[in-house]
């Protein structure tokens, strides 16, 4: 029995990481406190993305344009640096877009890339550096 048991666990110690999804965590600091965020190894190509960005300073000094209650908060519009009051924000990006990856639940506290309507983009193709909480 103690046999089994001891194999058991030498097999669930490599078996269980292969189950769970692999992650890498950012930290997204504001004015109103940190926001720690996972990227998803099933989403490479958003995953990717979001990290190079990110490294390249692209969403330094950026705002969350898009803040609904209770809802969400949208940012990465790279226009939202130094934007006058009144402009319209929520256009801009880093010229591209990236294949739909939607394989992840979109759940309260999730990232999610942002994207134009079904309508306008039938691809499902996210923006490049839009993201919504």
């Amino acid at each position: 029995m103690i046999k089994h048991l001891a194999l058991l666990l030498f097999l669930c110690s490599f078996l269980l990481p292969a189950c769970q999804p692999k992650e890498t965590t950012v930290l997204i600091s504001t004015n109103m406190g940190d926001i720690r965020v996972r990227l998803y190894d099933e989403t490479p190509q958003h995953r990717d993305n979001f990290l190079k960005l990110a490294e390249e300073g692209f969403f330094d000094s950026t705002l969350f344009h898009r803040v609904i209650r209770d809802f969400m908060i949208q940012g990465g519009d790279p226009n939202s640096k130094n934007a006058q009051p009144g402009i319209v924000l929520g256009g801009g990006g880093p010229g591209y877009t990236i294949p739909a990856e939607i394989r992840m639940p979109h759940v309260r506290g999730a990232l999610a890339a942002a994207r134009l309507a079904d309508q306008a983009n039938p691809q499902r193709a996210s923006s490049g550096s839009q993201f919504f909480i």
